[in-house]
């Protein structure tokens, strides 16, 4: 294949597909993206969703060669990197995605876990490149979870390693989609942003005047994103609710530090566009928590540099390495 051929990255999370088009060094040419249906919603139409997003990303290929497509999936997916096994926040369940999706572009395509994608794209080009133990969370609806270990994403035996945000942090806790209780992503994520915010708009608490103006004083239309925007634009209450999803964050990246030493740990996904305010009382949190605190070396923790594209740019990537065009 020739040097300037292109890969078409595509994440899929419980709220979005994003797709983009992507060079050798991880640049993005071109992006589209398009809103993903509720959990209810069977896999042919999220399938449809992204079909129809790799068909825009065709076209702006503009003759170009493109090698396939590589999807970051919000799923357990197997460690052959073909099926989403299991997704908690879409209706996917032993979805034969790869091979779905090869059949319908005609193109090579690889699947794998948006968090491991994600990780990939850190290592490879953004905030941690070069860092050979790095591990990366990512807060979205929920909460993604990988490893890079020896310069490789590490999957596990049966390509489910990472699932972070499915450890349980409170027992007898917040209901989980997964059906468990407790789990870290119901008090670290975007969705326990939006359950706090929805929980005060409805009570019609002065303290919420300022966030209702981000959702249109709607209840059912706030969103985690519309917690960060207006903690960003000094909104109180917005800031006292990231500061609340600082402090689970550091207390469970010193659990994960405890367990598995990284050199680097990244912090991404759209719940992180919150910048200091996030990170700084994160760090705080994670510092007194950390085992053996003032005894061992503590790790980076660092913002994501590629923003809320580095499960698309990883996932590119990673299908460059799938077909022997890697590196």
């Amino acid at each position: 294949m020739r040097e300037d051929s292109l890969v078409i990255g595509v994440d899929v999370g419980g709220t979005k597909v994003a797709a983009g088009l992507v060079d050798r060094s991880g640049s993005v040419l071109a992006s589209t993206r398009r809103d993903t249906p509720d959990r209810t919603t069977t896999p042919d139409v999220v399938e449809d969703i992204m079909v129809d997003a790799v068909a825009e990303l065709l076209d702006e290929a503009a003759g170009r060669a493109v090698l396939g497509v590589g999807v970051g999936a919000a799923g357990f997916v197997s460690g052959d990197l073909a099926t989403v096994v299991f997704a908690p926040h879409l209706s996917w369940r032993d979805e034969p995605l790869r091979d779905r999706l090869t059949a319908r572009l005609g193109i090579p395509v690889v699947v794998d876990n948006d968090a491991n994608a994600a990780a990939w794209a850190e290592h490879r080009f953004g905030a941690a490149r070069g860092e050979d133990r790095l591990l990366m969370v990512t807060l979205g609806t929920g909460i993604g979870g990988a490893l890079v270990l020896d310069g490789r994403v590490e999957r596990g035996r049966h390509g489910l390693a990472g699932e972070f945000g499915h450890m349980q942090v409170v027992p007898d806790g917040q209901l989980c989609e997964c059906g468990n209780r407790g789990c870290w992503e119901q008090y670290a994520s975007g969705k326990a942003m939006q359950r706090v915010a929805r929980e005060l708009l409805v009570a019609d608490s002065p303290y919420a005047a300022g966030l209702a103006r981000f959702c249109g004083g709607d209840p059912a239309r706030v969103e985690g994103r519309h917690v960060t925007e207006a903690a960003r634009a000094g909104d109180q209450a917005a800031q006292d609710m990231v500061r609340d999803i600082a402090r689970w964050l550091g207390v469970g990246l010193a659990n994960l530090a405890a367990a598995l030493d990284p050199g680097t740990i990244v912090v991404g996904g759209g719940v992180s566009e919150a910048g200091d305010l996030l990170l700084v009382p994160t760090r705080e949190a994670f510092a007194r928590q950390l085992t053996g605190r003032g005894h061992r070396p503590v790790p980076l923790i660092l913002p994501a540099h590629l923003g809320t594209r580095a499960g698309l740019v990883g996932a590119a990537d990673l299908l460059r390495i799938e077909v022997g065009q890697g590196g």
